[in-house]
């Protein structure tokens, strides 16, 4: 049986290249070359694999997954600058 949770989070974030111009930085990357960068909603889906347990049926507990979720990808990345603010 396959669960899948959707969570949502909002980030900015600029792609640029240095050794380009900034013509050439609008023209590759488009609105994402924004100098005062630029925002991006997110949705991540998170689907999890398993047998369903006899006495509850879960696969996971969906708040279980919903915590794991925020936590580890949700909480860091929220309303942060992807290429600032970020770890990676």
């Amino acid at each position: 049986v396959y669960i899948t949770r959707r969570e949502t989070f909002n980030a900015a974030h600029k792609l640029y290249n240095e050794k380009w111009s900034e013509e050439k930085n609008e023209e590759v990357f488009g609105k994402c070359a924004n100098a005062n960068w630029h925002g991006h909603n997110f949705s991540i889906w998170v689907t999890v694999k398993g047998i369903p347990h006899p006495d509850t049926g879960f696969v996971i507990n969906l708040k279980d997954l919903s915590k794991i979720v925020k936590e580890y990808v949700v909480e860091p990345l929220d309303h942060r600058n992807l290429n600032l603010d970020v770890p990676f």
